[in-house]
């Protein structure tokens, strides 16, 4: 099985999930794919055995000695990446979009092209097995590109080591990064919450699953806050015929998890989302048989 926890949008407690998965005595391969903001690998504490350089695309890099102050990248450069100061032209390597114009236009050829590689993925093990993730610096871009990188590395593990469950921590939204995270995934569970923004968003995430054959599934985490708008999310999914198949309550106990850099299930195995969360994971494998 290769599962994609996915979300509309951020903060719906995806990661929270996703890692309470992890911890349920199954050995597995845990790859967090949200490159732009990773953050499993805090509560996870893998033990990193191999680091590749993700290159990002080009940055374009000033020769001071070669620099005439001119000015014109400045004048020309359409991401205001470039400004002058006490007449020598700097770069800033966030704002730069690597389009080589300036290069080009650079009358005394003071400008190179440098690869962005300052992105890395590393891949290890954990306490339930092993973890893949990347991480995007930020300024550099094709995220997407890095998350298949994730993915494929995720496979070569599972299929090396023999673990058959592959857990994937998708990006937020429904970009290109999210994409990459969920071609040719056997599953897809889709958390949500009872919020405007949170409905809205799921709605455009369940209209865009709509071509995709894997089983999807829904969560609402923190159903409790809002029962009308719980209601509203389920009726949703009806409209899509995409099940709920669990609903989460709020509780405290899960930040207390985080901050401990442990899952819930590890942190309290006895409380009421743990139960919860067991229920959700044994159902979506009942859907394997």
């Amino acid at each position: 099985m290769e599962l994609a926890v996915i979300s509309g949008k951020g903060g719906t407690g995806k990661s929270s999930i996703t890692s309470a998965f992890a911890t349920m005595n199954r050995q597995v391969v845990l790859a967090d794919c949200d490159v732009d903001a990773a953050n499993l690998h805090i509560i996870m504490n893998p033990d990193i055995e191999e680091t590749q350089v993700y290159i990002a695309g080009e940055k374009a890099v000033i020769d001071q000695d070669k620099c005439t102050g001119c000015r014109l990248c400045e004048e020309y450069c359409r991401f205001d990446a470039i400004s002058s100061i006490n007449g020598i032209c700097i770069v800033d390597e966030i704002s730069c979009d690597g389009c080589k114009l300036c290069a080009r236009l650079c009358p005394s050829k003071a400008i190179e092209m440098v690869p962005n590689d300052k992105s890395r993925m590393h891949s290890g093990s954990f306490r339930n097995g092993k973890m893949v993730y990347g991480r995007l610096e930020p300024g550099e871009e094709n995220s997407g590109k890095l998350v298949a990188m994730v993915r494929s590395k995720a496979r070569e593990i599972s299929e090396r080591e023999g673990l058959d469950t592959i857990l994937i921590d998708a990006p937020p939204g429904i970009g290109c990064a999210l994409i990459s995270s969920i071609s040719g995934v056997s599953d897809l569970l889709i958390v949500t919450e009872p919020s405007i923004s949170a409905k809205s968003d799921l709605n455009r995430t369940l209209e865009l699953l709509e071509n995709y054959s894997s089983k999807k599934y829904v969560v609402i985490n923190k159903y409790d806050l809002s029962p009308d708008l719980t209601t509203e999310v389920e009726e949703l999914c009806k409209i899509y015929d995409v099940s709920v198949i669990g609903k989460i309550p709020f509780d405290r106990v899960v930040v207390d998890a985080m901050v401990n850099r442990k899952s819930i299930i590890e942190f309290n195995p006895d409380s009421v989302v743990s139960i919860e969360l067991k229920k959700i994971w044994n159902t979506i494998n009942s859907y394997k048989y």
